[in-house]
């Protein structure tokens, strides 16, 4: 093991870098750039049981030191997602990748999970209860601790693999939502996802945002970040994957002071595609800065 290398619910990461769900693909496009191999692995495009077009457009919005997107998790369904999205994965990544899945119902996660979780190359499943930019769906899990926990135990019943579930930060008490999926039977806990915002164009004088509302994200939201990770780290005994405006090795770092595991990088790929690879080659002079000998150890060492 080298000093970058952390343990994610028993699969040992060579780094803690992981490029967040909706902003990497299915992986391939960005190996045409580098060479992908070099991450810790990857959380791929949010998969939901039907193909999904997304919302209308505009999608994007901009924002100081961020941007709000309301895609609303587009994706051709999990059966292409198997069929042809994977074996081309399989071509340019060689290590687990982790498996993100959404949906409009209990049964809608079970049935994705499951059948991801018989797929040679998943690794984990990242279960997002926390999208706040579908009608009628993800966001409603994620802000009842006893929604969130019945899509958590339903997911364990049918899958073998790490079930990470990932957490809305638009809610009063994260903790009480962490624990309950914890109780419920879930191997880690990955936060922050969007929060939720909005802009108004002054000239139209409406939402920029055909949705009206999307999820907020970049580096504006990193302190929101930290305190949320730092408080589930010390409320539960799984490991959390911590991620919301990470743009620098230094904020790896400060996450896994607060106590993550693994940190996820979003909407910074979308800013500079080659992010993650950068950051990965930039952590052992950061470690070397700091008095780091390996990431493992400081995991949760904000005290």
């Amino acid at each position: 093991m080298g000093r970058l290398s952390v343990n994610l619910c028993g699969i040992q990461l060579d780094n803690p870098v992981i490029p967040a769900s909706g902003t990497f693909g299915y992986g391939y496009e960005y190996a045409e750039l580098y060479d992908i191999n070099c991450l810790g692995t990857f959380s791929f495009k949010g998969t939901t049981k039907q193909p999904r077009f997304g919302n209308p457009t505009p999608r994007i919005a901009e924002c100081t030191a961020g941007m709000i997107n309301a895609v609303g998790l587009q994706n051709p369904g999990v059966e292409k997602v198997i069929s042809e999205e994977l074996p081309k994965l399989k071509e340019c990544f060689h290590k687990p990748v982790m498996a993100n899945v959404s949906g409009f119902s209990i049964e809608e996660y079970a049935h994705t999970c499951e059948k991801l979780d018989k797929e040679e190359q998943v690794g984990w499943l990242e279960v997002n209860v926390s999208c706040p930019n579908v009608h009628g769906g993800g966001m409603s899990f994620g802000t009842d601790p006893k929604a969130a926990a019945e899509v958590t135990a339903a997911v364990k019943k049918v899958t073998t693999k790490p079930v990470i579930v990932k957490l809305s930060p638009n809610v009063t008490d994260i903790v009480s939502i962490a624990k309950a999926c914890e109780d419920a039977g879930a191997d880690g806990i990955s936060l922050i996802n969007t929060m939720l915002g909005m802009r108004i164009d002054l000239r139209t004088k409406k939402p920029v945002i055909a949705n009206k509302m999307g999820g907020f994200s970049g580096s504006a939201i990193f302190p929101v970040a930290v305190r949320m990770v730092y408080q589930v780290a010390n409320a539960v005994s799984v490991p959390v994957v911590g991620m919301g405006g990470v743009t620098t090795a230094e904020d790896v770092v400060e996450m896994m002071l607060a106590g993550a595991t693994a940190v996820e990088i979003g909407a910074a790929n979308l800013v500079n595609p080659f992010t993650c690879r950068d950051i990965i080659e930039q952590l052992p002079a950061v470690m070397d800065k700091y008095g780091i000998n390996t990431l493992q150890e400081i995991i949760g060492g904000a005290k």
